[in-house]
């Protein structure tokens, strides 16, 4: 079996949920699989990031470079086919960075590639079977892969769930020296942060978030009605803030906000991986869509097939007798 790494992606001296789910899918390649995770950065923030994740990978290699103060792909690429051995397998989040990052790592490290993963099915001697998204999450395929000569393989945020396990007490092993001098045709300009809304959705424990399914602008005072009787805050997808029927500071995924909540309840939203990947943490995930082949239902904890339009008042219903008789 090929050596598994995890690359590791972190802002501000904390690594992304993410860092977790990767060990859970090299689990799946490998039962008893122990990747190794590779963080780049520089300064105490990439130190920081390098000692908490001594607790859940047995090693952690450790590539600083002043140039990758900001996590420019170019750059990185290079990084890693000087550190990474060949004919290893390489997890990466599929998110903006990791779509800008993998495939060109995966031609230089010439190995296989797989982009946006929901699921691994294991290893068969050199192939190793894998389950994607195809046509806006409409598909899934079921791929294998050749991985004689390694594989980047871009694993959606949130479709596997970390696993429960003992803190270790890994080793750091500095690869910094092996990198050498980087140089890129692209540069860091600046980071622009969006104004802040009406509400802050990443505030609230519990969010009722709507997509298409909800159809017209009148109709989100159903998801509202539903919000206040659970204390929680409405947001969206992407083609409501289009639509124009909330705003931006609402939407949550790539292109939005990031959120943590205890519990998210998706109302009629397909669940593309640019919407999963502002989903953060173990949220309890509730998708609601009449379309049973909807992708959210593969990493809901709980799915229900029904128009939200019928559902939701009965859902708001149920919750006010509840809140009532508990009185």
């Amino acid at each position: 079996m090929p050596r598994i790494f995890a690359y590791i992606v972190h802002k501000t001296g904390v690594a992304d949920d993410s860092a977790a789910e990767l060990v859970a899918a090299a689990r799946k390649i490998d039962a008893a699989a122990s990747p190794t995770a590779i963080v780049t950065g520089w300064g105490v923030e990439l130190d920081a990031v390098c000692e908490a994740l001594r607790t859940s990978y047995a090693e952690v290699w450790k590539v600083a470079n002043q140039a990758l103060v900001y996590p420019n792909a170019e750059l990185i690429r290079q990084a890693l086919v000087k550190v990474v051995p060949e004919g290893s397998i390489v997890l990466v989040p599929h998110a903006h960075f990791g779509i800008d990052l993998s495939p060109g790592l995966s031609i230089k490290l010439n190995s296989a590639f797989a982009s946006d993963v929901t699921g691994i099915d294991g290893a068969e001697g050199n192939w190793l079977k894998v389950v994607r998204q195809e046509f806006g999450g409409q598909i899934s395929a079921h791929v294998k892969c050749d991985i004689s000569s390694g594989a980047v393989i871009n694993v959606r945020p949130g479709a596997f769930k970390p696993q429960d396990s003992t803190p270790i007490n890994g080793t750091i092993v500095n690869k910094s020296a092996e990198v050498g001098a980087l140089a890129a045709g692209r540069s860091y300009l600046e980071t622009v942060i969006s104004e802040a809304g009406d509400v802050d959705i990443t505030k609230y424990a519990v969010l009722v978030s709507v997509g298409r399914g909800i159809q017209e602008k009148d109709n989100i005072a159903i998801a509202e009605e539903l919000a206040e009787a659970l204390g929680a805050a409405v947001s969206c997808s992407r083609p409501v803030v289009d639509a124009k029927w909330l705003p931006k500071s609402r939407q949550v995924g790539s292109s939005g906000q990031t959120v943590k909540p205890k519990v998210y309840m998706a109302c009629g939203i397909s669940g593309s991986f640019q919407h999963l990947a502002g989903i953060k943490g173990n949220a309890f995930i509730i998708a609601i869509n009449k379309n049973p082949k909807a992708p959210f239902f593969q990493v809901a904890d709980v799915g229900v097939v029904a128009d939200i339009l019928e559902f939701l008042p009965e859902l708001t219903s149920k919750v006010r007798e509840a809140k009532g008789a508990s009185v």
